[in-house]
């Protein structure tokens, strides 16, 4: 059985209390030199204690000895795999201490080293640009605060899960009932009047809640499943606001904009979570091996709805593959993304062209499969497809974007889509070009900061930054 240290978490509470370790130490029974060797890590936490602590202290020993340890190592084996630490990374084990001992330590290491890689791609993509006090570079964007935030918790919630689970109270609705029903609960539950409406009367705007009058207004360019989502979307701001607001407390996200954008995604986690039930989704999927269009006319939702809901099932206990999740547009631009692996995504600018997320431009709606190693030698499998937006007019057709869904290269043999790959070959890629260390790269379009080396005007490479 894994020992639970929580040193740093016991005296943090300590203090937040205002409370000497002697205190501490007649509050729950013990003496004062093992609140001290608690506090240090040289003493592990029993199962009795922590009871203890929650009969003392009002706090769930559960919640205390939260295992964030797999996100956290990870997070901190990926950030020294930096081009930036070559020749003096620190091995697993000193990881592992650093991680038990000095774990405050080691979350600002990470937020340094993500300080450091947003202000590296935005001095590159906006060349020099800033507010007046000269924040803005140094400041992560709303999107990349809330990939962050979901990311610590491994892209799973389990408080939207539960309320999910209770919102038809156990009686699943079948998808080609869940309009009307969803049209009734609004109406009965919320007094909210659900209309669909033409796009000349909502001009480039899919949905729209009308708080005063209370109505819920539908663009009707919108597909089935995109108006079940936007109804339960609406229904989830309205009754789930305490968990929310719960949810956004926890966050660190400090913003008006972060906060607002951080809701909106937490709404979509919960549409998704109604429209798809947690075990069964899961249980299809692993029946299926993963094949999202199965997935997603078994549930009634659009291929991307049910990509992004494979990559929320990591409930203890219940976990389906960690997958990634990212969406580009035709001109290589990150739209959206989701992480429950090692996978490093681009935040800014494109992906790398060697992932063939962008080749299935040329193939739409076809599945295509890959095979990728990153520069630090780990490898994924990826699958790739071309989704459709919402059209509006004649004026806006073709508006294509592009998903890919990877998974650590061991569980490829639980997805389907890997079957017709056997034996292929593995196609190295990276983040993207500004931080990727693979001078001699034939896609590269920017001298990465991280190389440098002067160009050879006596040699020239397969590109123009290659010597």
């Amino acid at each position: 059985m894994q020992k639970t240290f929580i040193g740093p978490r016991l005296r943090r509470l300590r203090l937040e209390r205002g409370e000497t370790q002697a205190q501490m130490a007649r509050a729950l029974d013990i003496s004062t030199s093992y609140v001290n060797l608690l506090e240090k890590n040289e003493r592990s936490l029993s199962a009795s204690l922590m009871l203890k602590l929650f009969d003392v202290y009002g706090v769930d020993w559960r919640e205390i000895a939260e295992d964030e340890d797999t996100t956290v190592l990870s997070d901190l084996r990926a950030a020294c795999h930096d081009p930036l630490f070559e020749g003096r990374r620190p091995d697993l084990q000193q990881l592992r201490a650093a991680q038990v001992h000095s774990p405050e330590l080691a979350a600002c290491f990470l937020h340094l080293h993500r300080a450091y890689l947003a202000a590296t791609d935005q001095l590159l993509a906006a060349a020099g640009a800033s507010d007046e006090g000269g924040r803005a570079l140094l400041t992560a964007s709303p999107e990349a605060a809330v990939h962050n935030y979901f990311r610590r918790h491994r892209n799973h919630f389990a408080q939207l899960e539960a309320a999910a689970d209770a919102f038809w109270h156990g009686l699943p609705v079948p998808p080609d009932d869940a309009y009307p029903a969803l049209k009734a609960r609004l109406r009965e539950r919320l007094g909210l009047t659900v209309r669909v409406v033409p796009v000349a009367d909502l001009p480039c705007t899919l949905r729209q809640y009308d708080e005063p009058a209370r109505e819920v207004h539908l663009s009707e360019a919108l597909d089935y499943p995109n108006r079940v989502f936007q109804m339960v979307h609406v229904a989830c701001l309205i009754e789930q606001r305490e968990t929310l607001d719960e949810l956004l407390d926890q966050s660190g996200i400090s913003d008006e904009q972060g906060l607002s954008r951080c809701r909106v995604e937490l709404a979509n986690y919960f549409a998704a979570a109604v429209m798809m039930p947690y075990q069964r989704f899961l249980d299809e999927a692993r029946a299926c091996k993963y094949d999202f269009d199965h997935l997603a006319t078994r549930f009634g939702v659009s291929f991307e709805q049910a990509c992004h809901r494979a990559t929320t099932l990591q409930r203890s206990g219940a976990q389906g593959v960690p997958f990634f999740f990212l969406r580009i547009d035709k001109a290589g631009n990150v739209t959206k993304r989701f992480n429950a692996t090692d996978f490093h995504l681009a935040e800014h600018g494109g992906a790398c062209p060697r992932l063939d997320i962008h080749t299935s431009f040329r193939t739409p709606g076809r599945i295509v499969s890959q095979f990728v190693e990153m520069p630090d030698s780990s490898q994924f499998f990826v699958v790739s497809r071309t989704v459709d937006r919402p059209t509006f007019t004649r004026h806006a057709q073709d508006l294509k974007l592009a998903v890919a869904m990877g998974c650590a290269i061991e569980h490829a043999p639980e997805i389907g889509y890997s079957e017709e790959l056997t034996g292929a070959s593995v196609t190295p890629i990276g983040i993207n070009c500004r931080i990727c260390p693979r001078s001699n790269c034939d896609q590269r379009a920017h001298h990465a900061i991280i190389l440098g080396s002067p160009v050879d005007e006596r040699r020239r490479g397969a590109t123009r930054y290659e010597t």
